[in-house]
């Protein structure tokens, strides 16, 4: 049999086909590119081929599908179909991809939402695998990469923190942790907010007394800090406890984060007992002390259950055409905390649907408990058992409970997902009211769908940083936030008006590039077509977030309205941004704010009119923004070294210097001499440091 395959299958962007003569060898070529694709850990070995189709010239939807059907073979798989600009529309697994596809082409469609996918479908790609479980886990990963539309979508960009106790180190320290697992340690977790593994990180000091300091500065301590004179750690890094009993303090900790918590209390409680029994009060003190911190950890954890030790509990509630699915996180017996999802889904979709597709998703880059408890069943909830199995290595139940503590869990976590939708409907309902107000006031033919507001911020002309940040109907969109370090080097320090103008001509300048060609219509708006500014995130703008905005907000007056204006009008874009100008009133008080439009003379909004709080709203969050923006940036060029400016000069050598010197001012003060005295510091170098600081 002659295949046809590609070794890229990101939709639109394949190498040139090849023709393979057996399906083996084109397993060999397309499994590297689909696992790839997936992105996933797991290693998808029962993948056998991949192929792409559209047989028929010119044909779309059914006809396109009932011509494919003939050639697939009726084992599991996953199934990708594509529009004529080569996006996907739907990634789709089946325990019989022809039988599945061919429920496509008899054109008998239960909503409209299938209808319109297979009307616009174009194209399409098969990967056969082995096991149904393998096309599970592919389709979920790859549902993830390629951000289907039609598909039940996870909004969610962030990662979740966990505690990480290093075991790098001959003193491990305590630390909250994000992102890849790349450093040697034991990670507990996840916990649903960084504010929580803060408390517990807190807790968990003061009751084992570990470290939480970095490497480099635990090696340079020369006497306790702070932490060890408040009780707050045991300062192994001048020898104030012996490594043996520092190591005691770490393998308690990790047994209390590893669920052995009854068995650490009790073992604390005897130790203090005995002290006492020594009359050794002092020691006996800080027994109790530790075991007040423990107290303190579990007793902050909400509903504890008693019969489940690792679960994670969801429950999903739909509403207003609207999706809530809240998940509960418990492990070690305890309560780490519960965060709301609100995927994209169409609203036709049962709510089994949605949670299926949903844990699918959710799994695919976080580990996975033993236990998922469930307030609804979802569709083959056996087959997503074995494949969560699989993927975490372990076994995985999932399950409905029907009574008793854990029935009363997932009763808990739908109360919330009920909550949680309110409130967003209610956000949602108030800013529609908001956005169609501002065009009321300002004289807008539609209310704005995307909204942005510019800062500047600096300190005398110093690391001067421009900030937008960009809301929507749904408020702020903080994937779309841009900050712009100030380049120019023509501005004189200090110019607000400068600042501004290279902020706007940069950013518009940018999207003429990226997004000229999508002019948005009558209204200001962009088609339904355009592209999102970034990835999706949770609670955020929809897919179709348009990449131009409708109204920009500049903080200043008509000064800072002239400068924005030239810019916008030598683009050619003057008509298809509505700019406003917000001047801070009479004495910077807040409610006496002054707005400039174009064609209209300057004015002013009641105190409490609702509209000036949001506008006032935005410009606080864009403030807020550029404030952060250029602290962040002054902060780091407070710590920055004139030795890093020095090619040749790494860490250890710039290490050397400064312990010797003292500091870099002294460094530049010395001879040649004095810096081939250095340890590590030949004459070629110590030449090369000298003439940095002593140009000519």
């Amino acid at each position: 049999m002659k295949t046809k395959t590609s070794h890229s299958l990101s939709g639109g962007r394949d190498l040139p086909d090849t023709d393979i003569d057996d399906d083996e060898d084109a397993a060999e070529g397309s499994l590297e590119a689909t696992s790839e694709l997936a992105g996933s850990d797991v290693a998808f070995t029962a993948i056998d081929w991949t192929q792409r189709e559209s047989p028929t010239e010119g044909a779309v939807g059914a006809e396109l599908i009932q011509a494919l059907v003939k050639r697939l073979p009726n084992r599991p798989g996953v199934y990708r179909m594509m529009n004529a600009a080569g996006d996907v529309l739907y990634v789709g697994k089946a325990r019989s991809l022809k039988k599945r596809v061919t429920a496509y082409a008899q054109g008998r469609y239960h909503t409209n939402r299938i209808g319109r996918m297979v009307r616009e479908t174009t194209t399409m790609e098969f990967v056969v695998t082995r096991t149904e479980i393998e096309a599970l886990l592919l389709e979920a990963n790859l549902i993830k990469r390629l951000r289907p539309r039609f598909n039940v979508l996870l909004r969610d960009d962030k990662s979740f923190p966990y505690i990480l106790l290093t075991e790098d180190h001959p003193s491990p320290g305590i630390y909250k942790h994000r992102g890849a697992r790349s450093r040697k340690g034991s990670y507990f977790g996840p916990f649903a907010s960084a504010q929580a593994v803060g408390r517990t990180i807190n807790a968990l000091q003061r009751a084992f007394l570990l470290r939480s300091c970095t490497d480099s500065f635990f090696e340079n301590r020369t006497r306790p800090c702070l932490l060890y004179q408040i009780k707050r750690c045991s300062a192994p890094c001048t020898g104030e406890i012996s490594p043996a009993g520092y190591a005691d303090l770490v393998s308690e900790a990790k047994g209390f984060l590893s669920g052995r918590s009854q068995k650490v209390q009790t073992g604390l409680s005897s130790a203090m007992q005995q002290a006492s029994k020594d009359l050794d009060f002092e020691r006996a003190a800080i027994y109790r002390d530790r075991l007040a911190a423990l107290s303190h950890v579990q007793s902050h954890q909400g509903i504890n259950p008693h019969s489940l030790k690792e679960a994670d509990v969801f429950a999903i509630h739909q509403e207003g055409g609207q999706t809530c699915i809240q998940v509960f996180f418990f492990r070690t017996g305890q309560n780490w905390g519960n965060r709301a999802y609100f995927p994209k889904a169409d609203p036709a979709l049962e709510a089994a649907e949605v949670l299926g597709s949903f844990l699918a998703q959710f799994y695919d880059d976080k580990p996975t408990p033993r236990a998922v408890l469930l307030l609804h069943a979802v569709d083959e909830q056996e087959l997503l058992a074995e494949a969560l199995s699989t993927r975490a290595g372990h076994k995985v139940s999932v399950s409905v409970p029907q009574r008793g503590e854990k029935k009363d869990l997932t009763a808990h976590a739908l109360q919330n997902a009920r909550e949680a939708l309110g409130r967003r409907l209610a956000e949602t309902s108030t800013q529609a009211r908001l956005l169609a107000g501002l065009a009321e006031t300002f004289g807008l033919e539609k209310p704005p769908r995307r909204i942005e507001v510019y800062d500047n911020s600096h300190i005398m002309g110093t690391n001067a940083v421009g900030a937008m940040i960009v809301a929507g109907p749904e408020g702020f969109v903080k994937n779309q936030y841009r900050k712009f370090n100030i380049r120019s080097t023509e501005i004189t320090p200090g110019d607000d008006f400068g600042m501004m103008r290279e902020v706007m001509e940069r950013r518009f300048t940018r999207l003429l590039k990226e997004h000229g060609e999508a002019a948005p219509d009558a209204g200001g708006h962009a088609p339904d077509d355009a592209e999102p500014g970034g990835v999706e995130l949770e609670g955020e703008e929809p897919e179709n977030f348009p990449a131009w905005p409708d109204v920009i907000l500049i903080d200043g007056g008509q000064g800072q309205m002239t400068a924005v204006r030239k810019i916008l009008s030598d683009l050619g874009i003057e008509d298809r941004v509505v700019a406003i100008g917000v001047a801070k009133g009479q004495d910077r008080e807040a409610g006496r704010e002054r707005f400039f439009v174009r064609g209209k003379p300057s004015f002013s909004l009641p105190v409490r009119d609702p509209v000036l709080y949001f506008i006032q709203r935005l410009r606080d969050e864009a403030h807020r923004f550029a404030i952060g923006t250029h602290r962040a940036r002054r902060k780091k060029a407070m710590i920055t070294s004139p030795l890093d400016e020095i090619a040749g000069i790494g860490p250890g050598r710039k290490r050397a210097l400064l312990l010797h010197f003292g500091t870099a001012k002294a460094v530049s003060r010395a001879a040649i001499g004095d810096l081939t005295a250095v340890e590590g510091i030949s004459e070629r170098v110590a030449k090369l440091v000298y003439d940095h600081f002593h140009e000519g």
